[in-house]
Formats: structure tokens, C-alpha cells, sequence
């Protein structure tokens, strides 16, 4: 990862999603590409949301400036293109769930269909090679748009889908080790350099605040996914398909927990809340900057266990069955603690009403008490009859 073009192809792919970002600053209120504080949503005024087009261009740029890549990377970036046109859309006109599924669908099935590329098996499993066949396609499918909708799941609170984008890049790295497919490499190293000025806007520190909208958390869930998916199945690098579970833990795990809730409160899966391991970490007393430093950190935890579990040697199969057991755990726990928020909340509405009505019902009562009392007073009109008599 020393060679020049690699080095230069990040310095311009940093420069270019930076620029970007000054650039569509000023075209994000004409182009409606703007988020607005709502009952789901409490920041502060409009922000623009264009952190995700300024990152796709500087992926693009770096990409073009570097130039090494087979026709998987190039067919991979132009595929990444649609999604981030879908995104910039759904972020203006508030695109439907099956909208945004069937073009994501169409998308992930042309890159297979054109680069061959799919999870065809899951390893060796419990002394099994598990290959998948015809299978492995509608679950190649299930797994990308998974992903690219967990970490749109995970835009909730300031830097947290882009600074969870750099632990999953860190241990993409970490477990795949220095004989991996290299153009992957490059493209993760792109992506990585490229989330740092937004990173940078997005928190406060580069002029005006921004939104990576949902242009940039399909992008970059999108590669993350294709990476993972191309170097766990591909000969030549140390990341298993199970491995790569620990690389993108915190936003699986959050979407298994969020959407298991869901289904059993009878909602859709897919329908917005405020429900998420961020929302239970704020509603807990934790600040924004303390919610994503804990999580980050989570994030960063689980990767290094991960690695650790394969790096003892214990096989695939313990290692899935480590991390379905702290799936389990997590699914368990963050269910309990925001069933507890949730019925903390209620009690605190209804008694918060009850005091409410006990006040209306005593300005009532005391007012009939003022009324009565005027009653029985003399008129004043009275007497001044009798004296003109």
C-alpha cells in the first residue's frame, strides 16, 4: 500500500470530496437537498445533505487518479453511481420503500450478472464446506441491500455512519491481511480518505454542518458490502465469510435488534423510529459526542474479538457461533432497556396529562366558585333604579 499512485490516488480523493463539499453547499437549497428538524429528527435547523455525493465524487476521483483496477472495481463504481443518484432522490422527494428495494435489486443483480461475483459459499462450517449454488444469488441480494439499509439505519446522530465506515474499513484490513485482492484494498483506502472531510463538516469542525443523506450511507454500505462479499469469496485473502460478521457488527446487530422489535410490536420492519442503539444510548443520559465515541468503540471491540476468535484457530464454526450468541445477547438487552425507556416515557406522559387535567379541573372549579359568589352580591343597577324612583 506504499506505491506513489496509491498515495496520490488518496490525496486527491481527500481534495476532491472536500471541494465537493464547498461546491454543493451552495446548491443543496435549490436542489431540495436539505433536512429539516421534525418530531423524528431534533438537530438544529436546515442542513444541507449532500456529505454523500461529495464522498461518492471523491471515491470517483481517486479511482480515476490511480487507475489500476480491474473491470469488477470500475463496474463496482459505476453501479455505486445509480445508488447515489437513487439516494440524492429519495433524500429530495422521499422515495418509497419499494422504490428504493426494486432499483437496489436491479442494480446488485447486474453486477453479478456481469462480474460473476456472488456469495457462493460460507466456509468451512463444523467440518462442512457449506456451498450455496443458485442460492447464494437471492442471498448475495438480501445481504447488499441489508447492509447498505443498516448503515442508513445507523445516520442518527453526528459521525456516526462515517467514523463506523472507518472501524469496518480498519478491519477489513485486519483480518484480510497484506496478501488480499489489492485492488479492494485500494478501493476501501479511497473510500476511508474520502469520509474524512465529511467527517470533518459533519461534526462541526469545516464550516457549516452537513448530512450524509441517504446518498452516502447507500455508498458506502454498498462497497463495504461488495468488498467483504468479493474478498470472502475470492482464494488469496484470510477472511472467511465469517469474519466478515465482525467487521460490520454494530449495524447488523442493530438492524437484527431494531427489526426483530418491530415485527413483534406488528409495525413494519422498515418504518422509521426512534429505536436504535444511538436513540437508546441519548435517551440513556449519554450526549451526542459520548453516544458516538461509545459505539465507535463497540465497534472497534467487536472487530478486535473477532479477530481474535480467528486468529486462535478455532474454526469457522465457533466463531459464527460466538457471534450468534452475542447477537443474541445484544438483541436481548437493547429490547429490554428500550421496552424500559418506552414505558418510563408513557408513565411520564400520562402522569405529566393527569396533572394537567387536575389543573384545568381546579381553574374550572374555582372559577364556578367566582361565579357562584358574583351571584349573590347586589347589582349595582338596583339601587340606581331606587334613587331615580
Amino acid at each position: 500500500m506504499q506505491d506513489p499512485r496509491i498515495i496520490l490516488a488518496c490525496l486527491i480523493a481527500a481534495c476532491a470530496s472536500a471541494l465537493a463539499i464547498a461546491v454543493l453547499r451552495g446548491f443543496a437549497e435549490p436542489l431540495g437537498l436539505v433536512d429539516h428538524p421534525s418530531e423524528r429528527k431534533h438537530h438544529v435547523g436546515s442542513v444541507p445533505l449532500v456529505g454523500g455525493l461529495a464522498i461518492f465524487i471523491g471515491v470517483l476521483a481517486g479511482a480515476v487518479t490511480y487507475g489500476g483496477f480491474r473491470p469488477f472495481s470500475y463496474i463496482l463504481l459505476a453501479s455505486a453511481g445509480v445508488l447515489a443518484i437513487l439516494g440524492a432522490l429519495d433524500d429530495r422527494f422521499d422515495l418509497s420503500v419499494r422504490a428504493r428495494l426494486l432499483v437496489q435489486t436491479i442494480v446488485i443483480l447486474t453486477v453479478i450478472g456481469t462480474t460473476g461475483v456472488y456469495i457462493h459459499t460460507l466456509g468451512h462450517i463444523f467440518g462442512y464446506q457449506l456451498e450455496l449454488g443458485w442460492i447464494g444469488v437471492p442471498l448475495t441480494v438480501v445481504a447488499v441491500i441489508g447492509l447498505l439499509n443498516a448503515f442508513n439505519m445507523m445516520d442518527g446522530i453526528d459521525g456516526l455512519a462515517g467514523s463506523l465506515a472507518l472501524v469496518s474499513i480498519a478491519a477489513i484490513a485486519l483480518f484480510a491481511g497484506p496478501t488480499a485482492l489489492r485492488g479492494s484494498l485500494v478501493m476501501m483506502a479511497l473510500l476511508a480518505v474520502a469520509i474524512l472531510p465529511y467527517l470533518a463538516a459533519n461534526l462541526g469542525f469545516m464550516g457549516r454542518k452537513i448530512f450524509m443523506g441517504d446518498a452516502g450511507s447507500m455508498v458506502v454500505g454498498y462497497l463495504l458490502a461488495w468488498t467483504l462479499i468479493r474478498l470472502s469469496q475470492q482464494p488469496g485473502t484470510q477472511l472467511s465469510p465469517v469474519d466478515v460478521l465482525w467487521c460490520v457488527a454494530v449495524p447488523v446487530l442493530d438492524t437484527i435488534a431494531v427489526m426483530y422489535r418491530r415485527l413483534r410490536q406488528g409495525k413494519s420492519p422498515f418504518k422509521p423510529d426512534r429505536g436504535h442503539i444511538h436513540h437508546i444510548l441519548l435517551d440513556a443520559g449519554l450526549g451526542p459526542r459520548r453516544a458516538l465515541l461509545a459505539l465507535v468503540a463497540l465497534a472497534g471491540s467487536l472487530a478486535f474479538v473477532g479477530s481474535v476468535t480467528h486468529s486462535l484457530g478455532a474454526g469457522a464454526g465457533s466463531n459464527l457461533t460466538a457471534f450468534c450468541i452475542f447477537a443474541g445477547i445484544y438483541v436481548i438487552t437493547a429490547n429490554r432497556i428500550r421496552v424500559r425507556q418506552e414505558t418510563r416515557k408513557r408513565g411520564s406522559l400520562d402522569s405529566a396529562q393527569s396533572e394537567s387535567s387536575n389543573v384545568l379541573v381546579m381553574a374550572k372549579n374555582r372559577k364556578i366558585r367566582s361565579s357562584d359568589d358574583g351571584d349573590t352580591m347586589p347589582s349595582n343597577s338596583v339601587p340606581a333604579a331606587k334613587a331615580s324612583d
